[in-house]
């Protein structure tokens, strides 16, 4: 059986399944492997419009494998940080997807699992759900998770690192870690839906592009490096084949090409 399920809908959205669910689809090598593997293909792929993320099962993931932790004790130092690298390239490759990455959490979201959230840019919780930065209680520290964690929600990341509480669908909500709660799987596919609905109007250039924005430019200072950078940004798009298109569409009331019904 396959961790990780993979299909392709003819609107070209991918969907990949955590399919571990006697783990609570935890984090072992091969499946860290085969999420970086999928994301930098599909990120690539012409045909993809946007990835969902989801888990099968009772969890969306419970974070690392005990296992993979049993056998992680007994590396030393540099085998440690190796392996730890493969999970940072991982979420690295969710997070720098040139695609739309949409998450579907539910049930226990444990450690890892918080980052691969984190890495989204959209995320919908299905209520119930309970988010946990846990690593403290063993001893470790959410270290390869938190370049991800604190650029989504920032400061308020503090306390769930210091003190590995449980907290739920709403307050993920309101810290900004998730941007929709639902009641039910059937309300969230709503939410992913009305989303993918959106994307499919886009230019898949552009979203790519605009992504591109938000991780390059938070928190930067407004520098006139940084005007000079987004003038030339949006200089580059006015001529592009998809810009192009795109004005032209508008002007005339057309549609362009990549508008999916």
């Amino acid at each position: 059986m396959a961790m990780l399920d993979e299909t392709l809908d003819d609107w070209g959205t991918a969907r990949l399944t955590l399919n571990r669910p006697e783990r609570h689809n935890a984090f072992n090598a091969e499946l860290i492997a085969a999420l970086e593997e999928a994301f930098t293909r599909l990120g690539q792929a012409d045909e993809v419009r946007a990835i969902v993320l989801a888990g099968n099962g009772k969890s969306f993931s419970a974070g690392a494998d005990l296992d993979w932790m049993r056998d992680a004790a007994g590396w030393n130092e540099a085998e440690n940080q190796a392996d730890a690298m493969g999970l940072s390239n991982m979420l690295a490759a969710i997070n720098d997807c040139a695609k739309p990455v949409i998450v579907v959490a539910h049930g226990h979201v444990t450690g890892g699992g918080v980052g691969l959230v984190a890495c989204a840019d959209m995320a919908v919780a299905i209520e119930g759900a309970q988010f946990r930065l846990s690593e403290v209680r063993l001893g470790l520290t959410p270290a390869t998770i938190s370049p991800f964690v604190l650029a989504k929600i920032g400061a308020a990341a503090r306390r769930w690192f210091l003190t590995a509480e449980a907290f739920t669908a709403d307050e993920a909500l309101g810290m900004g870690l998730v941007n929709e709660t639902a009641i039910d799987e059937d309300a969230a596919e709503a939410v992913v839906a009305h989303w993918l609905a959106h994307i499919g109007q886009a230019a898949p250039g552009a979203v790519a592009d605009a992504k591109l924005l938000a991780l390059d430019f938070a928190g930067a200072a407004i520098s006139e490096e940084l005007r000079e950078e987004s003038a030339r940004r949006i200089a580059a798009r006015r001529v592009s084949e998809e810009g192009r298109e795109g004005i032209s569409a508008f002007l005339s009331k057309g549609k362009p090409s990549w508008v999916i019904e």
